[in-house]
């Protein structure tokens, strides 16, 4: 997993070991010596995580990471305080200015590596869907997600699941003094509880009699309608390596037993505050969808939007050194079917493929209609390779799947051409990367139809 990690202490010694460790790990690592440099790398290059120290001379971390949770233009970022300070009301401190997590000196490298994988997998997802409200911005939408990464949580539901009467008891009495608490003893009915609840954040002991609660927790993060809801697992101070695995199996977060409830709150806090936050971008999505950036016919993004996205996708990956894929089909000999079966049937195939092609796409990619039966599919952080082996697979599905021509189960079996093309990494543009896509799907068509051809590469400097 790339990403760009901020470093920020005033011993170079202690930059050198980190920065050693994370590139080992094929981490681009950033460096500050204090607080104030670290506000102005930040604000500047947009890392995927901080690693902050706090002892440092004229702002100490904790103030550094308060003003960073209060800029709404980098308040997403996840930042982890490193410090050899270890008492609970120093971790506290942390959590409460914002940090999204609390390592004590000397760093177990188990325990950094599963944070900054976890972290990093949030914010890249999350990435994305700023990215989405960005470009809604710019075409005139509102931006109503500004400050929503501070607003207030009260009243937010959570989730507790937990066979310990006596352990359950104490937590329920403190969380309910600001959320709405749902309590479940009985292992076997939390995965029901949790999908008729709408909970903001859900949390799981793994020490249930008779049950392996991280396997539920996975079970309710693969369930769509529990998959976005923040999952806190309670693990004993002991089992470091159950620790790390629920981090890199993607649950947010976790709390060691026996609970400090202040540790919880700031916790639970923290995690409805980063829902909170993405689901006021999604609900900016959402408006942008119904504000003419959708194809009418079938569902997906029209050309207009495909043309702004792909400016700031290209823009992001060339900043970033990020690979970045287009690929454009058209269905084969579509004018027949219009000519033989009319133009209503010709709708009717293409929201098939349109369906087909979003079942066949990951959720980070960005499918459109171009233009008459032209559909592109745009694939952040995917190479050349990949987006060729994706848009066979397309391509197949497309070749044994029967379209429907009407009620009574009539088919007929349709293929579909396509041409890729991938981002020059020394400089290049969207349309320069539509119009290669297009003279490979050329290609395809003249060249038998029914296949997949890539296109000539960037000229170097474009």
């Amino acid at each position: 997993m790339t990403a760009q990690i901020l470093v920020v202490d005033d011993v170079p010694a202690n930059i050198k070991l980190l920065e050693a460790k994370l590139n080992k790990e094929y981490y681009d690592v950033l460096t500050a010596k204090d607080g104030f440099e670290a506000l102005k790398q930040v604000k500047e290059h947009k890392p995927d995580l901080v690693l902050l120290d706090v002892m440092m001379p004229g702002m100490d971390g904790f103030e550094v990471c308060q003003k960073l949770k209060e800029d709404n233009e980098v308040s997403h970022i996840p930042v982890v305080i490193v410090t050899a300070l270890s008492e609970k009301t120093d971790r506290l401190k942390g959590l409460n200015a914002g940090a999204d997590d609390f390592l004590t000196k000397p760093i177990n490298d188990m325990a950094l590596f599963a944070r900054v994988k976890s972290l990093i997998r949030l914010k890249q997802l999350m990435d994305e869907v700023r990215l989405r409200d960005k470009t809604s911005h710019e075409m005139g939408i509102d931006n109503e997600a500004s400050g929503a990464f501070l607003s207030d949580v009260s009243g937010a539901k959570i989730l507790l699941v937990d066979d310990d009467e006596v352990q359950a008891k104490q937590l329920v009495t403190r969380l309910s003094e600001t959320y709405k608490v749902e309590y479940v003893q009985e292992p076997e009915n939390a995965l029901a509880k949790a999908n008729e609840g709408d909970f903001d954040v859900i949390l799981i002991s793994t020490q249930l009699n008779g049950v392996d609660g991280l396997r539920l927790a996975s079970q309710i993060k693969s369930q769509e309608t529990t998959r976005n809801v923040p999952l806190l697992v309670l693990v004993d101070e002991e089992d470091t390596n159950l620790m790390y695995k629920a981090l890199e199996m993607g649950i947010n977060d976790y709390l060691v037993v026996p609970v400090d409830k202040n540790e919880m709150m700031a916790r639970v806090r923290s995690q409805i505050r980063r829902k909170k936050y993405q689901e006021a971008l999604k609900s900016n999505y959402q408006k942008s969808i119904s504000m003419a950036i959708t194809d009418a016919l079938t569902g997906l993004y029209n050309r207009h939007y495909l043309n702004s996205h792909l400016g700031n996708m290209v823009k992001q990956s060339l900043k970033n050194n990020k690979s970045l894929a287009l690929m454009m089909m058209d269905m084969d000999h579509f004018k027949s079917v219009n000519d033989t079966y009319g133009h209503d049937v010709g709708d009717m195939i293409l929201k098939q493929l349109a369906a087909l092609i979003i079942e066949s796409s990951r959720s980070a990619e960005l499918a459109a209609r171009f233009g008459g039966e032209e559909f592109v599919v745009l694939m952040p952080e995917t190479d050349e390779q990949s987006a060729i082996q994706a848009a066979e697979r397309i391509r197949a599905l497309i070749e044994t799947t029967p379209f429907k021509i009407n009620d009574k189960g009539d088919t007929i079996n349709k293929t579909l051409s396509i041409g890729v093309s991938s981002l020059h990494p020394d400089g290049d543009s969207g349309e320069s990367l539509l119009k290669r896509a297009d003279e490979a799907l050329y290609e395809a068509k003249h060249g038998g139809r029914n296949q997949v051809k890539v296109s000539a590469a960037a000229p170097k400097g474009w």
